[in-house]
């Protein structure tokens, strides 16, 4: 008579994850939280990191490096999601135009201002430009904490657009909307290209370990409401279509800066699960508009995690008492400031752990 089998040991479950978790809509014990630019210069850490490295473009696309930044705040101060250290710029620098950062002064890039200067970017070697960041992705999918989500990110095609055309940050978006007003056959082609490529490329991010997906339109906001409609709601829909299909479980995050009411269209039109909030978002508004569809993340003002103190607790417990007991994800209106004191992110990080709806 053979000896019975060892009992086959039952499989120690994952860590569950609370960002996806509330991703889903789905009851937690308190808000996941994360903040916009959690590595960044506000760091002695990241600084000491990138003063190793020649240039900006070079940081990002040094999967080491990447990695170590990227982890940074989370090992310091317990976010339950990790995003990908990258730039939005890199995807028109995977397209193989010129894109440098001056130091102090921000990008800039050969500018794109026609269907002349379109002709020399192409997908040829897209991938291969930028398949460090995929690297990155790797990386980090094996080193994060079993309970810590990766987040992976693009800049939507309005905002990318927008630097391309300028050839550098600009305060109106003026040359895209020039272009966009004078020629929009030929301004939807630079369009179209930027989201062919941001599918690709968050596709690429997925694959390599990405869980969910956050989108940055900063400069929604200078777009009137039809213009909006043309050049930030469609592409971002086609994109969430198109990674939807590929990958139904991966959620989107819309983040479209200072559209003020069209916020409550945004999520409806996109497809996007959550939308990002920005400071000037009333919370009421955020609550009864926009909650409804979609979970919301938002949205702290920056420089009240500066500040710090009573000024920053009072405002997080209105945030978290307003929106908490919904769908609902912490985190800034916008990224963390250089100036921002560490401890103030830890006296942050401690509040929302504490707090309970």
């Amino acid at each position: 008579m053979s000896e019975p089998k060892p009992a086959t040991p039952a499989p120690i479950p994952a860590k569950s994850k609370l960002f996806l978790t509330a991703l889903k809509g789905e009851p937690v014990v308190r808000p996941p939280f994360w903040l916009m630019r959690q590595a960044g210069r506000y760091l002695p850490e990241y600084r000491a990191v990138r003063a190793t490295t020649r240039d900006f473009v070079s940081f990002c696309l040094d999967p080491e490096k990447a990695c170590a930044v990227t982890l940074q705040p989370i090992e310091r101060f317990g976010m339950d999601a990790a995003i990908l250290f990258a730039d939005i710029l890199l995807v028109p620098h995977g397209l193989g135009q010129g894109v440098r950062f001056v130091e102090g002064e921000g990008p800039r890039l050969d500018p794109v201002t026609d269907l002349e200067g379109l002709k020399p970017l192409s997908f040829e070697r897209f991938h291969e430009r930028v398949g460090a960041v995929y690297e990155t992705v790797r990386l980090l999918s094996r080193q994060l904490p079993g309970d810590v989500t990766l987040i992976g990110f693009a800049g939507a095609p309005w905002t990318v657009a927008t630097y391309m055309v300028a050839g550098e940050g600009t305060s109106d978006q003026k040359p895209a909307k020039l272009w966009a007003y004078r020629d929009p056959v030929g301004f939807g082609q630079l369009i179209d290209l930027v989201t062919t490529a941001t599918i690709d490329y968050l596709a690429a991010q997925i694959e390599a370990g990405a869980e969910v997906i956050q989108i940055f339109d900063t400069w929604a906001g200078s777009l009137a409401d039809d213009e909006l409609q043309r050049w930030v709601f469609a592409p971002i829909a086609r994109i969430r279509t198109e990674l939807k299909q590929r990958y139904p479980n991966v959620p989107v995050i819309g983040f479209a800066k200072g559209i003020g009411p069209m916020l409550a269209e945004f999520a409806p039109a996109t497809g996007v699960e959550a939308v990002g909030l920005d400071p000037t978002v009333p919370l009421a508004f955020a609550r009864d508009a926009v909650q409804p569809a979609a979970v919301v993340q938002g949205n702290l003002d920056p420089l009240l995690l500066v500040a710090g103190g009573a000024a920053m607790a009072a405002r997080v417990e209105t945030i978290l008492s307003t929106l908490g007991p919904g769908r609902f994800v912490f985190n800034l209106g916008h990224g963390v400031v250089p100036e921002t004191p560490p401890e103030h992110v830890a006296a942050l990080s401690a509040q929302i752990r504490n707090w309970r709806a």
